[in-house]
């Protein structure tokens, strides 16, 4: 039995509050394949250590609703978990917030974006070259559709990191990394959030966003919904939206099968 570890990134204030990151998760890999065995841990409730991942095949990162960034010094406890990830070798999977932690602790840089927040959905995400040959994209076309919400990106790349994908609003909207025995797939956008998940996030935050809100609850089903969010109700079932997790868990069971 495959175990993934999911790694909540929202402080214990939120997730008390109902805000948790790592439910989505758990809603799509059991979606994906419900032979998954799940644990959940919060770097924020307590220190991660070794003992946390005995046993398990590989770790999430998870997005985040938190004040700060990835490089202040209240984000200090979801670094040193990361980084005793990374000390194990083990694949680890960044979403958002989780990606721009990866940067951070891999020696690159994250600042809030200059176009201000990508909210709803990110769109036209092209792959580069390298992401086009990369297994988190396989099965992937260029110029896709993602659910989104995020205000800080990664603006400087770690040495070494593969640029996967990028679109006009933030060029690093994916990136790998595979050096010094470091294992990282990781994404800007929320592949694990369907639609309806992203219109819980955003419901009530103004009239500005009630007509995005509205689209993403329906889109799903509705071919008009989805055209103007720039896809199609296809485009957003999990077997497309999330294809990349799909690949990152098959990518897991090959080097749990490997070891």
């Amino acid at each position: 039995m495959t175990t993934l570890l999911i790694l909540e990134g929202n402080a214990t204030a939120l997730v008390e509050a109902g805000k948790s990151d790592a439910l989505p998760f758990a809603k799509c890999f059991m979606s994906v394949d419900p032979s998954l065995s799940l644990r959940v841990a919060n770097p924020y409730a307590r220190d991660i250590t070794l003992d946390d991942l005995k046993g398990v095949d590989g770790v999430v990162f998870t997005g985040s609703g938190v004040a700060w960034s990835t490089a202040e010094p209240e984000a200090e406890p979801l670094r040193a978990a990361m980084r005793i990830v990374f000390e194990t070798g083990l694949p680890v999977w960044g979403s958002c917030n989780g990606m721009q932690l990866a940067a951070v602790v891999l020696g690159g840089r994250v600042g809030a974006s200059l176009k201000g927040s990508e909210v709803g959905v990110a769109h036209d995400i092209q792959l580069t070259d390298a992401g086009a040959a990369h297994p988190m994209m396989a099965g992937k076309a260029s110029g896709f559709v993602s659910p989104c919400v995020h205000r800080d990106e990664v603006q400087d790349l770690p040495e070494g990191a593969v640029l996967l994908a990028g679109n006009d609003h933030s060029p690093v909207q994916a990136f790998a990394y595979a050096k010094d025995g470091v294992d990282f797939w990781g994404v800007q956008y929320h592949p694990e959030c369907d639609s309806r998940d992203m219109a819980d996030w955003l419901r009530g935050r103004g009239a500005e966003t009630d007509a995005l809100v509205a689209d993403l609850e329906i889109a799903e089903t509705d071919s008009d919904a989805a055209a103007r969010l720039g896809t199609s109700p296809k485009g957003l079932t999990t077997p497309e939206r999330a294809r990349e997790l799909i690949n990152w868990v098959q990518h897991v069971k090959t080097r749990a099968d490997c070891a």
